[in-house]
Order: structure tokens, then sequence, then C-alpha cells
């Protein structure tokens, strides 16, 4: 779906935006941030450098620059999902329309983040390792965290999408938010829960989801 939006990938900063944003952050200049590899999987991951950045650099008033920022936080996000449902119909024990439907999700995920890999190109953070403390191995715990991570998504989407500059971006963005939606509500199903028990969902800022995937430990360094 997200790959007939056309989008127009000028309106990804392409003049070093990022690198820009993280000088005003740490104070190391563009060529030495980057040489640190701050933009790459560790440091995002760590603990500190541009995991912690990035929601300081995403904060302002939607322009080119920030749509790297917050690109990269959305693919973050969607290698986290894309890792969780490939090793879940893997190893969960699913059968029946759940591994259908997992199956049919891990697609959708991987899909994601191929279209974010191409539109951020070489701004693009590498995918991290992950460890899914089990939860990957058991069906019940399955099911319970991707409600958890599917609602995480629909939440960090929604909080970014009005930060975004460019209707083409916005666009796209919107399109994988209304699927990471449908995906919430049919995995509450599996868990005979309501599928939508709001009238309205409450966005989550980008420190508020960071926080909540750090206290997962599900993200390791690379």
């Amino acid at each position: 779906m997200t790959d007939s939006l056309n989008l127009d990938f000028k309106l990804l900063d392409t003049d070093g935006a990022l690198e820009e944003a993280a000088e005003r952050v740490d104070g190391h200049t563009r060529a030495g941030f980057m040489r640190k590899g701050a933009v790459g999987a560790g440091a995002l991951i760590a603990g500190g450098g541009i995991l912690t950045a990035l929601p300081a650099i995403a904060s302002g008033k939607p322009s080119a620059r920030q749509n790297v920022a917050i690109l990269n936080y959305a693919l973050t996000l969607e290698y986290l999902e894309s890792a969780f449902y490939a090793e879940a119909v893997q190893k969960a024990g699913l059968d029946g329309g759940l591994k259908d439907f997992a199956t049919v999700v891990s697609h959708h995920e991987a899909a994601h983040v191929k279209f974010l890999r191409k539109a951020l190109g070489h701004k693009a953070v590498k995918e991290p390792k992950f460890d899914f403390q089990g939860t990957t191995e058991n069906k019940d715990a399955f099911v319970n965290t991707a409600v958890a991570l599917e609602d995480t998504g629909v939440k960090a989407y929604s909080g970014q999408a009005p930060r975004l500059h460019g209707a083409s971006v916005i666009k796209a963005a919107v399109s994988i938010l209304t699927v990471e939606a449908r995906h919430a509500a049919a995995f509450r199903g599996f868990r005979n829960t309501e599928p939508a028990p709001l009238a309205f969902d409450r966005p989550a800022s980008m420190k508020t989801v960071l926080k909540k995937v750090n206290a997962t430990h599900f993200i390791t360094k690379s």
C-alpha cells in the first residue's frame, strides 16, 4: 500500500539535517557525530546518544529537517515489530487463524521497514539486535505483547504525524498508522477483549514511547 504513495524523497532532508540537529543536541560537529556512528544502531539504542536526543530533535515546528529524525524513530519501531513477528511465527507454536494473521502482519511490518529504509536512504539507522525475553516462544505471551506493540505503534504514529513536513510524507505515515490500528484490533480479538475500547485514542509523545520501548529490554546493543 505505502509503495504506491509516490513519496517525495526531497522532503526527507537530503542536506544533512539529522547531523545538524544532532550537533545542536550534543555540541559535536556533524563530521565527528557521524564518525562516532551516533546515528547507527549502537548509539540509537544504548541508553544515551541519539535515542535520548530524538525527542529534542523532533520537538520543533514541522520541517523537512526534522522529518529524518521522526522517520528514523518510526523505522526503529518497525524494525522491532518486524523482528518480533518473524521470530514469533517460527517459535511461538501458533496455529490456525492466529498463525495465518501473524504471518500477514509479519509481512506488513517487513514492508514498512523496506519503505522507510528506501525513503531515508543513507540516513536510515541500522537495525539493532533484539532479545524478546521469551515473548515469542509462547502463544499467550505473544498475543499480549502483540497488542502492546501495536497500541504503541498507533500512539507513536499519531503523536508524530502532525510534526511531519509535506503532504506526501504525512500521507505515508497515516497509511501505516491505520494498518497498525487494524493489527491492534485484530490481536485483541484473539484474546477475546474489546477491539476498540475507546472512542478516541490518545497519541503518545516520542519521549513516552521510547521510555516504554527501553523498559521492555527488547532492544539490545548492536
